[in-house]
């Protein structure tokens, strides 16, 4: 079975980054696929990769991530510049991440039109 996690932008906005990462590990570590809503800061990414580079064991293999931005094609001037307003208002709250546990996720693959995750969902023999 597969636990798909959804934490809203709202929920992390106000943590500091060393919360975030422990909030977004503990799911991940526990098996869960995070859906979150916006993205991290390059620098959180980088930090998040740096911290389970630093966990992988037997049981837990690393992650996998994906950041989905929503790109919008804004062709005038007014477009660009509302968007960018925006942007400013709410956050980072564009497009979303999708992070997993290496064991489960083995490949993210994005194409314009759909988002393919590809799993391999271990066995549990006893």
């Amino acid at each position: 079975m597969i636990t798909l996690q959804f934490i809203p932008y709202k929920e992390l906005e106000n943590l500091p980054s060393e919360k975030r990462i422990n909030k977004i590990l503990r799911a991940v570590k526990s098996d869960k696929i995070v859906l979150l809503e916006g993205s991290l800061e390059s620098k959180e990414e980088t930090d998040l990769i740096s911290r389970t580079m630093e966990q992988i064991n037997e049981s837990f293999t690393g992650i996998e991530i994906s950041v989905v931005k929503s790109e919008h094609l804004e062709t005038n001037f007014l477009d660009r510049i509302r968007s960018k307003i925006v942007r400013l208002l709410t956050g980072n709250r564009h497009g979303f991440t999708i992070i997993g546990p290496a064991k489960i996720v083995k490949e993210i693959k994005q194409d314009p039109g759909k988002i393919q995750l590809l799993t391999n969902i271990p066995s549990n023999k006893k």
